[in-house]
């Protein structure tokens, strides 16, 4: 089980890699994220929803990326909220996120291993 919890790990920090590093290509989705969320915080929701942002975003399709059409993958879209809650800590509740499936296997992993009965095994005298 370790082993799997390792390569669990080993592909949320690709996932966040493969992100950063076209987030870094592409700086503008970022400002229009940031731009459109402080924009719906403006109106006075305490929360919104991070896809419906970045939906605008591509809809406007004012934005143009490197490396082909204008395309933000629904990979990236948990990145940027949490992105926007690590700039923003007074508004660190604004999106409601979920564990990343990564995250949530970890989690479960570990619920499991914590969980083993392992009563069957033989107790010392000097435990009892």
């Amino acid at each position: 089980m370790m082993m799997l919890e390792e390569q669990l790990k080993e592909q949320l920090e690709e996932r966040k890699k493969k992100w950063w590093g076209w987030h870094k290509e592409n700086p503008q989705v970022w400002e229009k994220f940031e731009e459109y969320t402080l924009e719906a915080i403006a109106t006075g929701r305490n929360h919104y929803s991070h896809w419906a942002i970045v939906n605008r975003i591509r809809w406007n399709r004012e934005i143009e990326t490197k490396g082909g059409e204008f395309k933000i993958s629904n990979d990236y879209i948990c990145f940027y909220a949490r992105l926007f809650h690590a700039k923003h800590p007074e508004h660190n509740e604004f999106f409601k996120l979920k564990p990343l499936k990564e995250e949530k296997l970890i989690a479960d992993l570990v619920a499991q291993r914590d969980h083993w009965n392992v009563s069957f095994l033989p107790q010392s005298r000097n435990n009892r």
